[in-house]
């Protein structure tokens, strides 16, 4: 399989999708931060001294994703339709973030959803780093793309 973001010299290239057909897209992404339990407990019971910690990083994962193209050099600038971000407590030491982008357009959503749910992860470092610099945010992956030409992708 070719890679489609070099030219034909070998050169980074952004791709040309002014041919394909504007279809439904869709991408969700899946992560999670590790923390202190009592950094999670902090969390739950809304103690940060910086406010709602899973409010807040919510919207910025949904801010980022509207951003992906700003930050990640060959990624077209997109008018996403809908972008959906869940932060939820995950057993006594995590914090479980899921993001789904939507739109209909000529090229897919992956790279926002994968942006939404890194940038979730950061900032809730960021709120609650102060007391707990170890957290570790992991397993961050695409598990699921609908639409385009390549079709449907499911991984876990």
């Amino acid at each position: 399989m070719a890679l489609t973001h070099f030219d034909a010299a070998g050169r980074a290239a952004m791709v040309d999708v002014s041919a394909k057909a504007e279809t439904a897209r869709s991408a969700t992404a899946r992560g999670r931060i590790v923390m202190q339990p009592a950094t999670l407990a902090l969390i739950r019971e809304g103690r940060a001294g910086k406010g709602d910690v899973l409010g807040v990083a919510r919207i910025a994962g949904i801010m980022a994703a509207k951003r992906t193209a700003e930050l990640i050099p060959l990624c077209h600038p997109l008018m996403i339709s809908k972008v959906a971000v869940e932060l939820e407590p995950e057993g006594e030491d995590a914090v479980a973030i899921e993001a789904t982008v939507t739109l209909t357009g000529r090229t897919g959503v992956d790279m926002e959803a994968l942006t939404a749910v890194t940038v979730a992860a950061l900032t809730v470092y960021d709120m609650v780093k102060a007391v707990d610099r170890s957290m570790r945010i992991e397993d961050v992956r695409l598990v699921h793309k609908a639409g385009g030409k390549s079709g449907e992708f499911r991984g876990e």
